[in-house]
């Protein structure tokens, strides 16, 4: 055996790494732990004994330039997302990886190093590329619009835990993470109390990517991903069935129930207040119609208040939640954050620090971006509030 072929050999062993060969072309899995100096390390050995025809990484598009161009976040257009109402999909991206980056700081890892040495040494062999993640926004978009009102809040809760969390981790936790794909892992374990969510972070991913390996040209491909999908990976290009992945990359649409619902609400106040005018008198009905506009504005301002939020935002929190209430359109969190990134927007070098103002309670008051979703959390929370309050008190008075 030359020692070529002996290299080839050692490195097809690694405990994470599948070779499969179906009609005539050879993939080679590779899993990676995403914070690993090892996963570095054998991305680069791997793809330079294999001199594969095209390496495939896990990233879209977005996600590689964010990476490769170190700028992460800082070319996102905050209002447009905003403007999109895609603020809980980004805050939960957020702290994901801020939790991650930390980890990676334990182990002296910048996260996702194997990716980009998968592009690297492949550019420096002349080896084709192809990313094959599916976009990044998608993937949360459909995450989070899987889940009930219920489990968003267990999410964010769980997320929200993590952002304030040290990872002391002792030796063997280290070299454990040095092995494994925690972020699957991670998801895995939301998977066992959020099964719709592992299947879009997940599940979901393990065909799109398999499905976008088997589209990527040559008879030789090597896969570089996390751990967590190798397997699913597996059985989705040993089936050979081709994946819809139109299907799996739209955004589902709002149930009509729920549309129902949020249209019931502010009907049903609407017309509480009309009864009250017809049986009790226009003072009554006027007196009802004052207090859900304070009930809402003034919690919602109080939200503001608490954010730092800039001035012209806490009028704009007062003025707005009363009438935000009555329509599931928008809410009232989405109105001041928008007022708090036009009226004191985020600076440049936030999004590079994002990481680490997201770990400490100072970080979200000093920090502009943080801010942000602070205004529109706790804004959101005010309005909320208010509803249920002024809404109960309005009903009950129908009767009074």
């Amino acid at each position: 055996m030359s020692d070529e072929e002996d290299n080839n050999s050692r490195y097809r062993d690694a405990e994470d790494v599948e070779v499969i060969e179906i009609d005539g072309r050879e993939f080679i899995l590779v899993g990676t732990a995403h914070i690993s100096q090892e996963s570095v390390d054998l991305v680069r050995n791997i793809v330079e004994a294999e001199k594969p025809d095209c390496v495939c990484i896990e990233l879209d598009a977005q996600r590689y330039e964010a990476l490769s161009q170190q700028k992460r976040f800082a070319s996102l257009d905050l209002r447009e997302v905003i403007r999109n109402q895609q603020l809980a999909a980004l805050l939960m991206n957020l702290l994901l990886a801020s939790y991650q980056k930390r980890l990676g700081g334990k182990l002296g890892v910048v996260p996702g190093s194997e990716l980009l040495e998968a592009a690297k040494v492949a550019e420096e062999n002349g080896i084709a590329i192809s990313l094959c993640d599916r976009d990044i926004r998608v993937t949360l978009r459909r995450a989070w619009a899987s889940l009930s009102l219920w489990k968003k809040a267990m999410l964010v809760s769980t997320f929200a835990a993590s952002a304030f969390e040290d990872p002391e981790l002792s030796e063997e936790e280290l070299n454990r993470i040095k092995q494994k794909d925690v972020l699957s892992e991670l998801m895995n374990e939301l998977g066992q109390a959020m099964p719709t969510l592992k299947e879009a972070l997940i599940d979901e991913r393990d065909r799109y990517l398999a499905q976008k390996i088997r589209e990527s040209e040559g008879q030789k491909l090597v896969a570089v991903v996390g751990a967590g999908h190798i397997q699913g990976m597996k059985q989705a290009i040993l089936a050979g069935r081709d994946e819809d992945l139109e299907e799996i990359s739209t955004i589902p649409k709002v149930s009509p129930w729920l549309k129902w619902i949020g249209w019931a609400i502010p009907t049903l106040i609407v017309s509480a207040l009309g009864y009250i005018g017809v049986t009790q008198g226009a003072a009554a009905a006027s007196d009802n119609a004052i207090f859900w506009f304070l009930i809402n504005a003034v919690p919602c301002a109080i939200g503001a208040v608490i954010a730092l939020a800039h001035p012209v935002t806490i009028f704009a929190g007062f003025i707005s939640a009363p009438f935000t209430s009555l329509t599931p359109v928008i809410g009232a969190g989405y109105v001041t954050a928008f007022v708090q990134t036009y009226v004191h927007p985020p600076l440049v070098h936030e999004f590079q620090s994002v990481g680490e103002d997201i770990a400490t309670l100072r970080g979200w008051w000093h920090s502009r971006l943080l801010r942000v979703f602070l205004v529109f959390i706790l804004t959101t929370l005010g309005s909320l509030i208010g509803t249920w309050v002024g809404g109960s008190v309005i009903v009950s008075n129908m009767f009074g």
